[in-house]
């Protein structure tokens, strides 16, 4: 799968190096509905990047999956097609590796302390590495800390995952935490898992609330479980040969709108986040907690030595941070 990105990224950017995207106008493209927080924040940016460029430079937000899923956009990105994607972290590993492992299980006790790792070294070491698969990181949105969701059951022990048909996205680090918790997880594109839910494809899956409740998973798999198991970034990613044909001036604006918008959406993130328990359980939801959290620590070990020998350095920098 890696390598199948990698070449079809590689053969875009070939295809539209002779036509380079003009700045006066940004194809902003990401996956989210509305009531989403990346979909809220994406508004927002097309109305920061006019104000700061004087009008010079508008946005064209295209939401909703409507420039492909976040494989393709990624791809469309990397080759220009797309100047901006608003994507997701499981896509984004499968070119930059490293970015997979925010995503180690139970690596972060809570949203701020994810805040101040992607904001610093650790955000910059991942933009080098993105830059060299053509892509430019901005900065990193939220897509929450996660977790699971099922058809029948709530699942406070990782007894309980025992052989469970979850969806996951196409994120390995993901696909291994359930595999050492005793589930049967499969990738599936985001726009496709309301059907594959209902269809009985997936016993459940694993998610923030926002994107729970935004999509009205909810209805479909009633039964929350607050695992809390990982967080999941929303990387703002640009085509990096876009990115590049910019001045100094539009760069910094276009930057500072992503990191602007990008506070309002975790904001919105972590008060919806907080908020949603009692929504969702008026609409029918049925929460649990986790009986044992060390219990799933302790399961999910065996994952961290599986990345360490291949991404040691990176997990040393994000564990180091986060504490």
């Amino acid at each position: 799968m890696k390598s199948t990105i990698k070449a079809a990224i590689l053969g875009a950017t070939v295809l539209t190096t002779a036509a380079p995207a003009f700045a006066d106008e940004i194809i902003f493209a990401h996956g989210a509905n509305p009531g989403n927080p990346r979909y809220a924040a994406a508004e927002m940016f097309a109305a920061l990047v006019p104000a700061c460029t004087g009008g010079e430079t508008t946005v064209n937000v295209a939401p909703s999956a409507t420039m492909g899923n976040d494989v393709e956009m990624l791809t469309s990105t990397a080759a220009g097609i797309i100047q901006i994607s608003a994507n997701s972290q499981g896509p984004l590993a499968q070119i930059v590796p490293e970015a997979g492992m925010l995503g180690l299980p139970f690596l972060f006790e809570d949203l701020p302390t994810v805040w101040s790792v992607v904001d610093g070294e650790v955000g910059d070491m991942l933009d080098a590495k993105a830059q060299n698969a053509g892509l430019k990181i901005l900065t990193f949105w939220d897509n929450g800390i996660r977790h699971v969701t099922h058809t029948g059951k709530n699942v406070p022990t990782p007894a309980d995952l025992d052989g469970m048909q979850i969806r996951t996205p196409s994120d390995e680090v993901t696909i291994a935490t359930f595999e050492a918790l005793g589930a049967s997880p499969a990738p599936l594109a985001w726009s496709e898992l309301p059907t594959a839910l209902q269809s009985g494809v997936f016993e459940g899956q694993e998610n923030p609330l926002t994107n729970i409740y935004s999509a009205k998973l909810h209805e479909i798999t009633p039964y929350v479980t607050l695992t809390g198991h990982k967080y999941e970034s929303t990387p703002v990613v640009a085509s990096l040969m876009w990115w590049s044909s910019l001045d100094e001036g539009t760069q910094t604006c276009v930057e500072s709108a992503a990191k602007e918008a990008g506070w309002y959406q975790r904001g919105l993130s972590l008060s919806q986040g907080n908020e949603l328990r009692a929504t969702m359980e008026a609409e029918g939801a049925i929460f649990s907690e986790v009986e044992d959290r060390q219990a799933f620590i302790d399961a999910t070990a065996s994952v961290y030595e599986t990345y360490a020998a291949q991404y040691g350095d990176m997990i040393t920098a994000l564990r180091e941070a986060a504490q």
